[in-house]
């Protein structure tokens, strides 16, 4: 029997000779056609099968001029809150025989690499891009969105012309974490805050929360940097020299991300602070971390897979629509009620 590899492997001219039919009536065949009677579409699949003939992926899509993949732009590779997202966006594409090729921005701008020539060069039939992406890689987004159906996910910015981008309620999030900790007790509550919109937006929703309960004369706000590290330091400023017992310190602690409130773990443990019992800690995005044992964290799930398949969809929308409005989504948040968190003791 002839197999697909090697020097002399079977093409769609051996196919056609050894069903009886045209070259083209094999084309019609792996295309899907219905105009192909089944006993003669029958005849192309038992020649393919004995054949072991494997259609050129390069060929038909210079034929069909699609490759049927779509380019996927990830801020950062490392960040766990990604993998859920793209199991749905994944999902979605899949269903539509679509396949992702996906490129970490930040280590292209290590090595000096254009992704946005990249999936030119590939041909990729969309962009989605994930995450928040720095100025740099915000003017490719904006020059590949020219030429190519283009979403964001996973973000509120870039705002192009025909972009679509879907993200999480960042705001209700942070609004239910903290009136989470407001409804156990707590009124001395701090945050470690993160970068970007999605940074901004969490700090504004804690902060008018606690505003709205009378609490916010002057709540605690430390920066960080979405890292565990950050986090770690950033705890270490907010509570570090001050016993349990003390009035100043913060009771309570709502974290820009799951990595953040990790770190602020760490740091209360090195202090003597036991979590939850002196320091109760709330993180956000309900990454594996948080579903950890021995952390267990209490944080807010922000339906990450939703949003993959909600940008997939969009994606599909424009490329069937390019010339539509850009439409801009926001996935519903909730909290998951883990161990981190109690009444203040």
């Amino acid at each position: 029997m002839e197999r697909s590899n090697g020097p002399h492997a079977p093409t769609i001219r051996g196919v056609a000779e050894r069903a009886g039919v045209s070259k083209s009536l094999v084309s019609l065949v792996l295309q899907g056609s219905p105009r192909v009677s089944d006993a003669k579409r029958q005849a192309v699949l038992e020649a393919i099968d004995e054949l072991g003939y494997r259609p050129n992926a390069a060929a038909r899509s210079l034929v069909a001029r699609r490759t049927h993949t779509v380019g996927v732009l990830l801020d950062d590779l490392r960040n766990p809150w990604f993998v859920e997202l793209l199991d749905g966006l994944n999902s979605v594409l899949c269903a539509h025989g679509l396949r992702m090729l996906m490129a970490d921005s930040r280590l292209g701008r290590r090595t000096g690499e254009d992704i946005a020539r990249t999936f030119l060069e590939l041909r990729v039939d969309g962009v989605v891009a994930v995450g928040t992406l720095p100025d740099a890689d915000t003017a490719a987004l904006a020059e590949l969105a020219e030429r190519l159906p283009t979403v964001v996910a996973g973000s509120h910015d870039p705002r192009l012309p025909r972009v679509d981008t879907v993200a999480n309620d960042d705001e209700r999030g942070a609004r239910l974490a903290t009136e989470h900790l407001i409804g156990l007790g707590h009124r001395r509550i701090a945050h470690i805050a993160g970068p970007g919109s999605v940074g901004e937006l969490r700090r504004r929703g804690f902060e008018a929360t606690m505003r709205e309960h009378g609490l916010g004369g002057e709540p605690t706000v430390e920066p960080g940097d979405g890292t565990e590290e950050g986090g770690y330091r950033a705890a270490v400023r907010m509570l570090g020299g001050r016993p349990a017992a003390t009035p100043e310190r913060p009771t309570a602690v709502f974290a820009f991300n799951d990595f953040s409130a990790v770190g602020a773990l760490s740091a209360a443990r090195e202090l003597g602070l036991e979590v939850p019992h002196d320091l109760s800690l709330v993180g956000c995005d309900n990454t594996y971390l948080a579903r950890i044992r021995h952390l267990w964290l209490t944080t807010v799930d922000n339906a990450s897979h939703d949003v993959g398949r909600r940008a997939a969809q969009r994606l599909l929308d424009r490329m069937e629509h390019p010339g539509r409005p850009a439409d801009h989504g926001l996935a519903a948040p909730s909290l998951e009620v883990r161990g981190s968190a109690a009444p203040p003791s």
